[in-house]
């Protein structure tokens, strides 16, 4: 099969604690929808990034070329442009409603229509220095009809829609674009990365009946929850996987290394399952003496902290009435998602049935697909694949949601980051 460079679809997702690249294309079986298969997946040690926070573009910008390096060498081809994921505690998120008289002299809504409307609900008096990421619309309503999923062919004269307003802050987004133009990638679109993470690990079934997909990723925790199809709240919580090797640090009087490597190759999220002789020796895991520490006691510390961190996203879930209430449950994803008995632990205290979330409905040649640390990347090809296959000329995103580009910003962005590079 010969590659052509123009329809592969890359994510690109720039954690704090990885770089990760995801090259994938659609392929179109005769007689059949065509597939998303995955080509080749990336991975390098991420530099100059906190919290989802650049501090450093050079750092970022030798990480990415680094990735992009490793990809294009699993794929035989040139990688050009990206579809990124942006994260970090600087993104909010606010509702906001369009309101628009219908234009045909026969009042039959048209997509035109639609799009003002959604025009219309994007003008909102936004917080100084922040920018709008993401329009979601909601639901419309017709002449005081409420609820309407599409209203494209029906009757009326006042069109109004609810939306969901993504927002973030303009010197990150700017910070963002600059390393990966600098890594000598176009960028597609920013994406929210907890909104492709969505895309990756959850069924239309899933979002319609109400769930919430949560990313443990090394220094924050992110939270997605639909319901109806729609995003009903999204949040991203200061705490992750680090804080966890943290914690085992203070409490053996370690090292951050041997904390980690504790973590990895004993840690475990129920500790009264755990027998109370089993012991570590750090000696195998790189300490000078020999310390033996009690795998009860190091599971007891992964457990209190692994607790709070889901009392937060009780709280969120409480914050919007529906804690204990989303009949698909949670699904857990991220590359802090992967300590064993965290599925248990959720299900104890959300009170909800619990998964973890594995990117579906995509033939792949690498088993990356399967490591839950890729499931940004991973959906980052399913939303740019979801949005090239139903046409992003009129703007219509994943499950028919109009999701406007800010494609202007990164035209201006680019011509001047390109003035910029010698």
């Amino acid at each position: 099969m010969r590659r052509d460079q123009n329809n592969l679809i890359v994510g690109l997702d720039i954690g704090s604690s990885a770089v990760r690249l995801v090259v994938g294309q659609m392929i179109e079986e005769e007689r059949e929808r065509p597939e998303l298969q995955i080509l080749g997946a990336a991975e390098v040690p991420s530099a100059g990034v906190h919290k989802g926070v650049i501090n450093s573009i050079e750092d970022v910008v030798s990480s990415v070329s680094a990735c992009l390096e490793n990809a294009e060498r699993m794929v035989g081809v040139p990688i050009n442009s990206v579809w990124v994921g942006i994260s970090g505690l600087h993104i909010m998120s606010q509702v906001s409603k369009g309101v628009v008289a219908v234009s045909k002299a026969d009042n039959e809504i048209t997509e035109e229509d639609v799009a003002r409307a959604i025009e219309a609900s994007r003008t909102i008096a936004t917080p100084l220095n922040y920018e709008v990421l993401h329009v979601l619309p909601k639901s419309y309503s017709i002449d005081g009809q409420i609820k309407i999923k599409d209203p494209v062919g029906m009757t009326g004269i006042r069109l109004e829609v609810d939306s969901q307003i993504i927002l973030g802050s303009s010197s990150q987004i700017k910070n963002l674009t600059k390393a990966v133009y600098r890594a000598g990638l176009n960028i597609e679109d920013l994406v929210m990365a907890i909104l492709a993470t969505s895309e990756a690990v959850t069924t239309p079934r899933q979002k319609e009946i109400g769930v919430v997909v949560i990313n443990i990723g090394v220094t924050t925790t992110s939270l997605a929850i639909f319901e109806e199809g729609d995003l009903l709240h999204t949040a991203i919580l200061p705490i992750g996987s680090e804080h966890i090797t943290n914690d085992i640090a203070i409490g053996l009087r370690t090292s951050i290394d041997i904390a980690e490597a504790v973590k990895l190759q004993y840690g475990d999220c129920i500790s009264h399952l755990i027998a109370k002789r089993e012991e570590i020796d750090l000696y195998d895991l790189g300490s000078v003496n020999h310390e033996l520490v009690k795998k009860q006691f190091v599971s007891e510390i992964i457990e209190a902290r692994a607790e709070e961190i889901f009392s937060k996203i009780d709280l969120e879930l409480v914050k919007i009435k529906r804690n204990g209430l989303l009949p698909a449950g949670a699904i857990l994803t991220g590359g802090g998602a992967k300590l064993p008995g965290l599925v248990e632990l959720a299900k104890k205290h959300l009170r909800l049935p619990a998964v973890l979330g594995y990117p579906m409905n995509v033939s792949s040649t690498t088993d990356k697909v399967n490591d839950l640390g890729f499931s940004t990347a991973m959906g980052l090809v399913k939303w740019g694949s979801a949005m090239e296959s139903q046409g992003r000329a009129t703007g219509i995103g994943l499950g028919g949601h109009t999701i406007k580009k800010v494609g202007s910003i990164f035209s201006k962005l680019r011509n001047w980051t390109k003035i910029l590079i010698p």
